[in-house]
């Protein structure tokens, strides 16, 4: 415990459950994201003393088991950035976010810690939902994903004078994201590094319009989500890194469905209209991907409207170390 932090004491429980995400969203790129209904909870008790973590499902076998987990760790950070710690913690996780698939489980954990240990705090000294967003934001590197994460539904961010900041926007309630997954994941680091450091101007403006055009598409005409997808800066890119993805995306646009990569992919999302779209890109996936030498889960994740959630809480007051 470090010198002149305060102690949580043992015995309190927190629980919290995060959405999946999708960034970028074809041409908003590093500032988009949706959040979509699948979710990881995880639930922490603080105790004595000893750091645990028992996870099932994605991450399971793999992941730490110890206070090295990354949520446990950047929980502690959190605390300590404002003047507590704990002497123990027994960590307990769900994750259904797949890792390393462009799905936002990164900032998932980032989101999950910050909330963790915001609950854990006493009452007047818990953040507001702005310095929650850019103590997450600052933990993964970027807002895109941790902002959907937070507040559920679309958002755009963006960077102000070094503090992150987000918009919550509510999409059209007949848009139905369809995704397929991949078995094989791929590292946000590898695909970043395919990008340029620079592209002509005309690109920009280009991406720059799409943008506009796809927040007018996601929240009041869903017919333009077409070409509200279209993307320059970052998709063809990245091809080497995920050549079946992409081959994907483009034969998913070639039959009309706003197909794009999710974040850094390697998972393809289509930005159906109505149950009837969702289902003709479902079997439009299937059936470019039958020949495909891996495995991919295809499936309709509708757009959460919720967000991220404390979900259990049984309080105690947090007392001086």
């Amino acid at each position: 415990m470090g010198q002149g932090l305060n102690r949580v004491p043992a015995g309190l429980t927190v629980s919290v459950s995060v959405p999946a995400t999708s960034a970028n969203l074809g041409p908003g790129f590093d500032s988009m994201g949706l959040a979509l209904d699948l979710r990881d909870e995880v639930s922490v008790t603080t105790r004595a003393e000893g750091f645990t973590a028992h996870v099932d499902g994605e991450g399971a076998g793999v992941v730490p088991t110890d206070g090295s987990h990354l949520v446990i760790s950047t929980l502690r950070a959190h605390l300590r950035d404002r003047g507590w710690d704990v002497s123990g913690l027994a960590l307990t996780a769900i994750n259904r976010i797949p890792h390393g698939r462009g799905l936002g489980s990164s900032a998932a954990a980032h989101a999950s810690a910050v909330l963790l240990a915001d609950a854990l705090l006493p009452e007047d000294e818990r953040g507001s939902e702005a310095e929650l967003l850019d103590a997450a934001s600052q933990l993964e590197g970027h807002p895109d994903n941790v902002a959907p994460a937070l507040a559920g539904g679309l958002t755009v961010s963006w960077d102000d004078d070094g503090r992150y900041r987000s918009a919550f926007i509510r999409p059209q309630a007949s848009v139905r994201p369809v995704v397929a997954v991949p078995e094989q994941p791929l590292s946000t680091e590898t695909a970043r590094g395919l990008l340029p450091a620079q592209v002509p101007h005309h690109v920009a403006a280009a991406n720059s319009g799409r943008a506009g055009l796809l927040v007018h598409a996601l929240t009041q005409d869903p017919s333009l989500l077409l070409p509200g997808t279209r993307d320059w800066l970052h998709q063809d890119y990245r091809e080497p890194a995920m050549p079946e993805s992409v081959a994907l995306v483009r034969g998913l646009r070639e039959q009309g469905l706003a197909a794009v990569v999710s974040g850094a992919g390697p998972t393809v999302m289509v930005l159906a209209v109505g149950e009837e779209q969702a289902e003709a890109a479902r079997s439009a996936m299937r059936a470019l991907l039958a020949a495909s030498a891996q495995s991919w889960r295809v499936s309709i994740l509708p757009v959460d409207a919720v967000g991220a959630k404390v979900k259990a809480h049984r309080s105690g007051q947090p007392i001086s170390g």
